[in-house]
């Protein structure tokens, strides 16, 4: 299905693997990081226990989720829309 645009769309240079990377890559990418999690588990303790404000917004981010963005809105009714 072409669309008549110089080689359907497709950007010079970009290689199609560039999404995500596939199941097998990242099972193997959790593998190798297994042995580690214990470390990383102490070191994020000790920075708990030392109060660091990344690790106790990381914590609570990864535990309770992120907290929903707000935009506050306020309109002024007094202000008319239109000039007199």
């Amino acid at each position: 299905m072409s669309d008549g645009r110089k080689n359907n769309g497709a950007k010079k240079g970009v290689h199609q693997g560039q999404g995500r990377k596939p199941k097998a890559e990242e099972q193997q990418l959790i593998e190798k990081l297994s042995p580690l999690e214990p470390k990383a588990f102490k070191a994020l303790s000790n920075a708990l226990d030392g109060e660091q404000n990344w690790a106790v917004k990381l914590y609570f981010e990864y535990v309770y989720g992120k907290p929903r963005e707000t935009k506050d809105l306020n309109i002024v009714s007094e202000q008319p829309l239109f000039g007199e």
